[in-house]
């Protein structure tokens, strides 16, 4: 028996990419809401009004104008009027002249609404009625849109005078519902101007905001990319900079060492190895941090050096061949961030101690913890008082002064007093402030 073949139904299925019973497509391309595409179309009419103004007042004025003269032309205006004799001439020049300098309206509202007053008088003097004459309803509102509120009660009187005069001549009836309307009238074109006036300018108000929103960010992101070069840069100068002193000088002791002792040139060679692997590993470490691609290897992340490293820091130095004693006066009880500028002072003074004091010369660590993390230290050297603090890159005093200001410290560097000889650096850092 033959397989049974249902013939397949009419109208739209899931995966047709058409519309559903409701107007939605059922495809991949999502409806677009109503509002959006309003939203949308308003934009885009309003972006060419504002590349074309003349453009568009010439349509709007030519319009009206046209409506004018049709009304004229098929002899409407004789249902309303009160003068049916009125000869063609008037009729024209009337026509014309109240709806001709819609032109202007944007750039000269209360100009365009003094000149068609008179001939607005006249249409309602003679009993004539021309609706032309409600067009200045459309100058008002300009008037509302783009002048001093304050123009608007005399606007309103210009606008309402010609009602009263031909009710005054003509009108039947009480006054108050003869004019009420034509005020009814007034009040909602004055309304709506300032309805889209406060629009505009609250939106304006909002790009205004924005733009000064994106400008300050972008302010704040150059601050912080400023700040973090200058953190890298210090960190990059007390890490490598440190590491390269030893190394040279462990090269230079190894080289007067290696006529007189070979194991003492080795053991020079061994910790330029290690140093050295130390340094670039560090340097690595902080490349990756600098890396932003995303495919790259997580960096490796390692503490930064505390005051517990400090006999590691002061016998790499002494194994470049500087002496160094050290005096301690207190507990450390002091946060991280303390810590931190304390070691990063005391490798940079070391460090200078290493580039110019000689190949005579001592240092002396004088440590003094307080309370509240309070501390003062004194690094001296028994070398030349003539060689400069600030290497060649000036970042090594301003680092550590950078470093002392951000916990209200002061920074002291300079020649001994006579008659000692070498350099004294001072790094003071009060008690820290309840928060």
């Amino acid at each position: 028996m033959p397989p049974t073949v249902f013939p397949r139904a009419a109208g739209p299925t899931t995966m047709d990419p058409v519309a559903n019973d409701q107007g939605a497509p059922t495809g991949d391309r999502p409806t677009e809401p109503l509002t959006q595409y309003t939203q949308r179309v308003n934009q885009r009419v309003r972006a060419f009004d504002r590349r074309h103004p003349l453009l568009w007042d010439l349509h709007f004025t030519g319009f009206w104008v046209t409506a004018a003269l049709i009304d004229c032309a098929d002899g409407g205006w004789r249902y309303i009027t009160h003068n049916p004799d009125a000869p063609g001439w008037l009729l024209i020049t009337l026509s014309v002249a109240l709806s001709a300098p819609l032109l202007w309206r944007r750039t000269h509202p209360a100009a365009v609404l003094l000149t068609t007053f008179p001939f607005a008088l006249v249409n309602s003097w003679t009993g004539t009625a021309l609706q032309a004459s409600l067009l200045q309803l459309v100058v008002l509102f300009h008037i509302a849109l783009r002048l001093p509120l304050r123009n608007l009660w005399w606007a309103s009187a210009v606008t309402l005078t010609p009602v009263v005069v031909f009710t005054a001549r003509y009108g039947e009836g009480e006054w108050n519902q003869q004019i009420g309307g034509h005020l009814m009238s007034v009040v909602v074109a004055v309304l709506i101007g300032i309805t889209v006036r406060t629009r505009q300018n609250y939106t304006e108000a909002l790009l205004d905001r924005a733009r000064r929103l994106e400008t300050e960010r972008d302010q704040q992101a150059r601050l912080a990319a400023a700040a973090e070069r200058a953190r890298i840069a210090r960190e990059m100068h007390d890490i490598i900079g440190h590491n390269l002193s030893v190394i040279t000088g462990l090269a230079d002791g190894g080289r007067y060492a290696a006529t007189k002792s070979p194991e003492r040139a080795a053991q020079a060679l061994d910790a330029i190895g290690t140093t050295s692997r130390q340094a670039l590993g560090e340097l690595r470490r902080l490349l990756d941090v600098l890396r932003d691609d995303e495919t790259s290897h997580p960096a490796e992340r390692t503490p930064q050096p505390t005051l517990t490293d400090l006999d590691q820091l002061i016998n790499g130095v002494r194994g470049a061949g500087l002496p160094v004693h050290t005096t301690v006066e207190g507990r450390a009880t002091l946060p991280p961030g303390r810590q931190l500028t304390v070691y990063r002072v005391i490798q940079e003074a070391l460090t200078n101690t290493l580039k110019h004091a000689g190949p005579h010369a001592t240092a002396e660590i004088a440590l003094s913890y307080g309370d509240q993390g309070a501390v003062r230290v004194t690094v001296t050297d028994t070398g030349a008082t003539t060689h400069a603090p600030v290497p060649s890159d000036g970042r090594g005093l301003p680092g550590m002064r950078e470093r002392s200001a951000l916990y209200r410290g002061t920074l002291e560097a300079g020649p001994r007093p006579h008659p000692e000889q070498g350099w004294r650096v001072h790094l003071h850092l009060p008690e820290e402030t309840p928060q």
